[in-house]
């Protein structure tokens, strides 16, 4: 299949829809259960990434996707480590002697993608990367379609996807959550740190009195924090969960963009 270049258009495509994922209501609570399966085996993952020199958390969201967080499983494919695999890529690994471990066989996978030679790690390198392991099936023959692999279960996504190798249905939805899906909910829990746009919050020109003001709180909802939420998040390496509640990550934000906490913070002076 021809090769997908990740030049100047394509980046600014994969920061666009980064920036502006948003998880489908229905979908909500099953993310939040996979995002703390996720983060509760961080561990394992860091292993892995520390040989790499690349981010846990993109091996972890591919795990997600190839193998639905199980360890019994390859990360190239999702067949059974009792075995070399079977599926593409068949016969992997091929050093060592079955049963393997899954750390043995997720470094395999990854070298054998070279994401260890792999020095772009900012948010359009990572989304790359991402629907490359996949393929570019939808990007290349399906345009219309943001390939589920990475946004099944946010707004960028309603239907469209290959049920078989080489067969495509319109209708078909897919039943997994996108990888770059749960990398937005990482991003906006603190547990994924996103690469800055080209341009900085600097030259947004922004000062407190361009907002409205409101006061902070934990967890009640405020008329109009939605919208100041969907203001904020149009900003480089902010990513908030779009609430209506100001509580710390929304007054964080607002602090990143103006030099103000949200009045009644409690670390507003």
């Amino acid at each position: 299949m021809a090769q997908v270049k990740l030049n100047d258009r394509l980046r600014a495509e994969y920061q666009r829809l980064f920036d502006t994922c948003q998880v489908s209501v229905d979908k909500v609570g099953e993310v939040e259960r996979l995002l703390d399966q996720l983060l509760a085996n961080s561990e394992r993952y860091e292993s892995v990434a520390g040989k790499m020199n690349m981010p846990w958390q993109v091996i972890a969201v591919i795990h997600n996707m190839e193998s639905s967080q199980n360890f019994k499983r390859h990360l190239h494919n999702g067949d059974p480590l009792t075995a070399r695999t079977v599926h593409v890529p068949a016969g992997c690994p091929r050093d060592g002697v079955p049963p393997f471990t899954w750390e043995h066989s997720a470094v395999d996978a990854l070298r054998q993608r070279k994401m260890d030679q792999w020095k772009d790690w900012s948010i359009p390198g990572i989304l790359y990367q991402l629907e490359g392991y996949n393929g570019w099936g939808y990007r290349l023959y399906h345009p219309h379609v943001c390939s589920p692999y990475l946004w099944s279960y946010s707004k960028h996504y309603t239907s469209g996807k290959y049920v078989a190798d080489g067969t495509w249905s319109d209708t078909a939805v897919s039943r997994q959550c996108g990888a770059c899906v749960l990398l937005r909910r990482m991003a906006e829990v603190n547990s994924f740190e996103a690469s800055p746009h080209s341009s900085t919050l600097a030259s947004a020109d922004v000062t407190a009195s361009d907002l409205p003001l409101f006061r902070y709180s934990a967890n009640a909802h405020v008329p109009g924090v939605y919208e100041l939420q969907k203001f904020l998040n149009q900003f480089p390496t902010i990513y908030l969960k779009e609430d209506g509640i100001p509580g710390e990550k929304t007054s964080n934000a607002f602090m990143k963009l103006t030099g103000y906490y949200l009045k009644g913070d409690p670390r507003a002076t």
